[in-house]
């Protein structure tokens, strides 16, 4: 008999395997080339020292000796090599990146430059959001607008890639909080959904773009994702590396192909430099819940499929997407547990209390008390249920600010005016 509860396991290990030879060995050898560019992202950023953007320089080179042909590897090259003083490697550089043409280049992307200036000081009284609660520098009476992007991805085009139960339903939920007039008083075409097959990388970047194009700094912002999160290789150790959308490539269930997850997720940096440095808004919330079902919980024992691991967004991660100004990062589960939910509540246990918290105030209450109330709500349910269920599970949600001042209500009410752009 099925327990009452499962396991929304927080990521999804590729294991080390051995590229094919033949036809696809461009393909393998252009996918390792993009995680080498993830991974000197990963490494530098707008506060690092020059002893990082060293060693992201050479992971860059190597990633161009691996694949030529990866324009964005030659650009962001181009941009490590102008932050170290190489002005003639920097313009030659820009020049294979326009030679071989780059998304990143198109696109303006600098991670290395923060949207907002580091918060450095408390927020002046006479400054504070309505409400009460602190927050960073904005124009007094409420932001003029408010602007979402919420993604759940419970069904995969690969079905290789394991599904989730709740995932889908936990994000058309939390959506139509933010759009509740009485509680996220989010304009309804502010908040774009994407579930599913909707929920493809292209589609994911292309709002991300969206938001960061309209959103200006005083207004707000939150994202929102739920579905799996994968770690580079099964022996990466703190955090997912990847968000796995709708048409992720694993292949392999028991064997996942890391060359075609490179090539077809959304690596975790872009949304963390979406975030740092690409949304002026001075109110930006993200709220992660990326994790996989790979494990079930029996009346004995929790089961594991070969291949599956745990992997919520590592604390790096989360610093990383909150540097800046009004920055609040909130992801359900410690970077070594796995993610939950409960067939009797019909959510994962993190959406489900996080729902529950937005609305018992009508989305007044500032985010580090939703975040404490959460916290200790799944703590202590997933607590509960697993000594019922004689499991040995913890969860514990985490949280990352810019500063002691990043605080807002989501449900504070915006200024006058009118949505700006679409897509």
């Amino acid at each position: 008999m099925r327990s009452a509860w499962g396991i929304r396991v927080a990521g999804l290990v590729l294991l080390m395997a051995v590229g094919s030879a033949g036809a696809h060995a461009d393909d393998e050898r252009c996918g390792s080339g993009k995680d080498l560019v993830v991974q000197a992202l990963e490494r530098a950023g707008p506060a690092s020292s020059n002893d990082d953007f060293e060693n992201a320089l050479q992971l860059l080179k190597t990633a161009v000796s691996t694949c030529t042909e990866l324009g964005d590897a030659w650009y962001y090259r181009s941009l490590v090599e102008q932050r170290l003083g190489h002005v003639s490697l920097a313009q030659y550089a820009m020049s294979k990146a326009q030679m071989f043409g780059s998304d990143a280049q198109r696109e303006g992307l600098n991670p290395f430059v923060l949207a907002t200036p580091p918060a450095s000081r408390s927020l002046p009284a006479s400054r504070a959001l309505p409400g009460g609660e602190g927050g960073p520098a904005a124009a007094v009476g409420g932001p003029p607008q408010k602007w979402a992007l919420v993604v759940g991805i419970s069904r995969f085009a690969d079905s290789a890639v394991p599904t989730l139960n709740y995932t889908t339903s936990d994000a058309k939920s939390f959506a139509d909080e933010l759009k509740d007039p009485a509680i996220g008083r989010f304009p309804a075409e502010n908040v774009k959904v994407l579930t599913d097959a909707q929920a493809t990388t292209r589609n994911i970047k292309e709002q991300l773009n969206w938001i960061a194009r309209n959103a200006q700094p005083n207004d707000l912002v939150v994202i929102y994702v739920a579905t799996h999160g994968s770690p580079r290789t099964l022996d990466t150790a703190g955090g997912a590396n990847y968000i796995v959308t709708y048409d992720t490539e694993i292949k392999s269930t028991q064997t996942p192909d890391e060359d075609a997850l490179y090539a077809t997720a959304l690596p975790m940096v872009e949304l963390a430099n979406a975030v740092a440095t690409r949304m002026k808004a001075l109110r930006t919330a993200v709220i992660l819940d990326t994790c996989y079902s790979g494990g079930a919980v029996t009346n004995e024992s929790k089961l594991m499929g070969k291949g599956l691991a745990n992997a919520s967004p590592s604390a790096a991660t989360l610093d990383r997407m909150s540097e800046g100004t009004g920055r609040i990062v909130i992801a359900a589960a410690r970077s070594d547990e796995e993610s939950l939910e409960s067939d009797t509540l019909h959510h994962g246990y993190f959406t489900y209390f996080l729902l529950q918290a937005v609305k018992a105030n009508k989305g007044l209450t500032p985010m580090s008390q939703i975040y404490a109330t959460v916290a200790q709500q799944v703590s202590d349910r997933v607590a509960a249920d697993a000594k019922a269920d004689n499991q040995a599970l913890a969860q514990h949600p985490v949280m990352s600010r810019s500063s002691n001042d990043a605080d807002f209500a989501l449900g504070v009410t915006v200024g006058a005016g009118t949505a700006k752009g679409g897509r």
